[in-house]
């Protein structure tokens, strides 16, 4: 039995280069070889289906792409820093906000997020042909770049087009949507990582990119996942030379759209007015006892409906029922589909007890004679004033109150301007996303799942924290974000970075929705915890001489960092969700971390034999308390003790009372 803690540095997560080798192994342990992978062994294990090195491939390529794949599989090697002093409700909030590079970011949440996040929705910068924020180590000059675009020779001399005048804006072009890809494919492959299988992501672009991003989109997810090209309408620009270029696009991928078909999804969404109709309908019924009264006030109160945008797939539904007041129209069709299929029998007026016109055509009824009987009896069936007139059917409103959305809509972007404006009281964020269309689609694609994880790694001014928040609000959801944005300096009306703007956007969204609620209302999540990037806890070995001093090598640890940020980094290191439930205890001068009954952390220092085996007797007791059958972790500071005959007799103590998975940090 071994005694030693693991440590938590050594741990791999999904998609990592080192976990990818790993199922390399499992599956073709044949072409894995000490630790690297022979590719001719394993381009013979898979046969004809793989391509020669040679082989012209169909999809978009360009320079730094190879590069930038790498950056996907490298394992994080920072950290996140608890912030809970600019956080709202840190304690009971299941929302999460992080400020920094988002490729870390990403990296950094892959453990433990890989297959739960039912939603990303995201709207990177658009390619104006400015630098960009986002640039990875990886992008190249504009030298290198056309060195590997084949433009340059190894002399570095220019090679192609340079009898056109419009060479240079070609180089400069090429290099740009270069430097765009490359910064968004490393992000989209950890994002792949982790939706669940059920999961999609939505990605705004406009038409500088769009096509690439199509392109890209494929490769990272597979064309066969493409679900829609959505064309966002945002208003007209009557200064254009040629066109109004007023649009944007959404492009919508499943992560397996396979599964979405086995599991019968269709996604579907209200009709505009329809609850309020409903709801004014029954009011309406209640408060009249003359049925003639109240189908009068009801239609009154329909015209008023036309104003305030409703349909006319829902003001065609005029009628109220003479038994259950439930709004309907008389639009089903009562005709058989094909005579094979008719009901070949009569059915009469109620009034004049003569034999209907049959369905034009001379086809007979869609029921039997038993159901239309029953029909009749049930008042579904609307007769016309005598018996040459066909019946129809009646609709109920109620059971037909959704509809599937359509790919291209309508909706002015000034709108979102002025909100966030008046929400904050300055114009801080230009072209903020609109909190409206966000949170539709958002309810769209995960079929109103009120439980849906969402992420949104451009986050922005926070639309899609505040988009979250409203769906919440308005049907008692328990939706949750997570938002990485990177602190990107703007210096104006008291906002240092955009992350500040973030933040202050959903501290004030979340007061002015939680004052807008009935006392009775039942209590939304609108707080979140607030997370800065940053280096490791760990110091990173570098070779020099105070390193190599004994006593500056003691402390593993960068000078400042407390327990708390020592707990998330194992958190993120181990895989687990930054939001698990977490309980506290002092024990022998420090915090002792309970995880869920799961994971118990201590990261004490001056740990003796005798302080040791106090830890271990507080660890025992308290996992006692609420024993589960799941294996229980522990986690300690490397450093903490005084030596190792103490770490020795806490391992072994530990063992003794049934722990069986130490770890380090």
């Amino acid at each position: 039995m071994t005694l030693d803690f693991e440590p938590v540095g050594d741990l791999t997560g999904p998609g990592e280069a080192k976990s990818n080798l790993d199922v390399l192994a499992r599956l073709f342990p044949d072409a894995v070889v000490d630790g690297t992978v022979d590719l001719d062994a394993l381009r013979g294990l898979l046969g004809e289906n793989a391509a020669p090195t040679t082989a012209e491939a169909f999809g978009l390529r360009w320079p730094g792409m190879a590069e930038a794949r790498r950056l996907s599989t490298l394992p994080a090697t920072g950290t996140l820093l608890p912030k809970p002093e600019e956080s709202v409700d840190w304690d009971n909030t299941r929302n999460i906000v992080i400020e920094g590079d988002n490729l870390e970011g990403l990296r950094l949440l892959r453990r433990g997020y890989t297959n739960k996040v039912d939603v990303i929705y995201i709207d990177p910068p658009y390619n104006t042909g400015n630098d960009f924020v986002y640039e990875d180590k990886r992008v190249t000059s504009q030298a290198g770049h056309e060195t590997l675009a084949g433009q340059r020779d190894d002399e570095g001399a220019l090679q192609a087009g340079t009898e056109s005048d419009r060479v240079q804006d070609r180089r400069t072009g090429a290099s740009r949507h270069s430097a765009w890809l490359s910064m968004m494919y490393p992000r989209l492959l950890v994002a792949h990582h982790l939706l669940k299988e059920t999961g999609v992501i939505i990605v705004a672009i406009d038409d500088c990119e769009h096509a690439r991003l199509k392109l890209l989109m494929d490769r990272v997810f597979g064309a066969e996942n493409f679900i829609a090209n959505l064309i966002w309408q945002g208003g007209r620009k009557n200064d254009s030379r040629y066109v109004s270029v007023g649009h944007d696009y959404m492009l919508i991928y499943a992560k397996n759209e396979g599964v979405l078909r086995q599991s019968e999804t269709r996604w579907r969404e209200r009709k505009p007015g329809v609850d309020e109709i409903l709801a004014r309908a029954s009011e309406i019924w209640r408060s009249h006892d003359d049925k003639e009264a109240a189908n009068k006030a009801y239609k009154k109160f329909l015209k008023g409906m036309a104003k305030k945008g409703a349909t006319a797939g829902v003001l065609r539904f005029a009628n109220l029922d003479e038994t259950t007041g439930r709004p309907y129209n008389a639009d089903r069709d009562l005709s058989a589909p094909n005579l094979r299929a008719s009901g070949d029998y009569d059915i009469y007026h109620p009034v004049t007890k003569k034999a209907v016109t049959r369905p034009q055509g001379g086809s007979g009824w869609r029921m039997t004679k038993e159901s239309a009987q029953q029909m009749i009896k049930d008042d579904l069936i609307v007769f016309g004033e005598d018996e040459t007139k066909v019946p129809r059917g009646k609709i109920f409103l109620d059971e037909m109150s959704d509809q599937v959305a359509e790919s291209v809509f309508n909706q002015e972007r000034t709108s979102a301007g002025k909100s966030l404006v008046n929400l904050l009281g300055c114009d801080v964020f230009p072209f903020p996303k609109d909190v409206n269309v966000v949170a539709r689609w958002l309810n769209i694609v995960t079929d109103r799942n009120p439980n849906a994880l969402i992420l949104d790694f451009f986050a922005g001014s926070g639309s899609t924290g505040h988009a979250v928040m409203n769906l919440n609000a308005a049907d008692g959801g328990n939706r949750r974000y997570i938002l990485v944005q990177l602190d990107e300096p703007v210096g104006e009306d008291g906002y240092n970075t955009i992350a500040d703007i973030t933040r202050e956007r959903l501290r004030r969204a979340g007061q002015q929705i939680v004052s807008k609620q009935s006392p009775d209302a039942a209590p939304i999540d609108t707080g979140f915890r607030s997370y800065r990037l940053a280096s490791s806890n760990v110091k990173v070995w570098d070779g020099t001489p105070d390193q190599l001093s004994l006593l500056e090598a003691v402390d593993n640890l960068v000078a400042g960092r407390t327990a708390d940020d020592l707990l998330v980094e194992m958190m993120l290191r181990m895989g687990v969700e930054l939001t698990t439930p977490l309980e506290t205890r002092e024990v022998a001068g420090s915090p002792l971390y309970n995880l869920a009954g799961t994971l118990f952390a201590y990261f004490g220092t001056d740990i003796t034999i005798d302080r040791a085996n106090e830890v271990a007797k507080a660890l025992a007791a308290w996992r006692d308390e609420e024993p589960g059958d799941a294996d229980t972790t522990v986690v300690v500071r490397d450093t903490g003790f005084v030596d190792s005959a103490a770490k020795l007799n806490f391992a072994a103590a530990l063992k003794q009372a049934g722990f069986t998975t130490l770890r380090s940090i």
